[in-house]
């Protein structure tokens, strides 16, 4: 039990780096997406990676994460944010030995703050076609697909990645990438409309908005109504 309480001596540094980084999810309407951003510095210029920063001594990890998130979105509370784990392989950085601690979250792209951040090469790629990243990256992603994937499964968190108001054929697309299956049409909409969560705003699309079909029905989620699933536990299984 003594070696495994043993710290370095006096004087002596850790040696050890932490930094964490961000994966996005966000919806245009018809794409799952997340977002990336372009290395401005060697060793990987150029490079895509996920959004990332290195930590002090002094900073907490899901405060970290969530000015991170303040500084691309305006506000620091998205709806679904979470620890995903450690990566901690000790050849994962080139420069040294770096801990990442990696969140993810669900977010509404058109909250993000492009005007400010397009300039340093942040941009959405398709999550079927998530290019090479730096660093271990892709594995990072891989992993929060797979959480994604549960979570989406067992809560309405997809809700929270669509527009305020969308269309069933919207929802549909959106919880098949994210469950990399498909549904049958009929089926899939025969278990929504069990739910309470769905609200019908009895007005048509127009077909301005991205995956919204002229003539579809619209419809919006029901806060109140989840709130009180929540409480009370609730069935939502895909």
């Amino acid at each position: 039990m003594s070696e495994m309480l043993k710290f370095p001596q006096d004087n002596t540094d850790f040696n050890v780096a932490l930094s964490t980084s961000l994966v996005l999810f966000g919806f245009d309407g018809a794409q799952l997406q997340l977002l990336v951003a372009r290395s401005q510095r060697e060793p990987f210029k150029d490079a895509l990676f996920l959004p990332s920063r290195y930590l002090e001594a002094q900073d907490e990890l899901m405060l970290s994460a969530r000015s991170m998130f303040h500084g691309l979105f305006g506000y620091d509370e998205p709806e679904i944010i979470e620890q995903l784990k450690a990566f901690g392989g000790v050849f994962r950085h080139p420069l040294g030995r770096v801990v990442n601690v990696a969140f993810y979250a669900l977010v509404r792209k058109e909250d993000f703050l492009a005007e400010k951040w397009e300039q340093y090469g942040m941009q959405w790629s398709p999550i079927d076609r998530v290019p090479d990243l730096a660093f271990d990256h892709n594995e990072i992603v891989a992993y929060a697909k797979e959480r994604l994937k549960r979570r989406v499964k067992r809560r309405p968190v997809g809700f929270h990645l669509l527009p305020e108001e969308f269309t069933l054929g919207q929802l549909q697309s959106l919880y098949e990438q994210a469950l990399g299956k498909t549904f049958d049409k009929r089926n899939f909409r025969k278990k929504l409309f069990k739910s309470p969560l769905l609200s019908d705003l009895e007005r048509k699309a127009t077909g301005r908005e991205v995956g919204q079909h002229k003539g579809s029905s619209l419809f919006t989620f029901n806060k109140e109504r989840y709130q009180r699933m929540k409480s009370e536990g609730y069935d939502f299984l895909f």
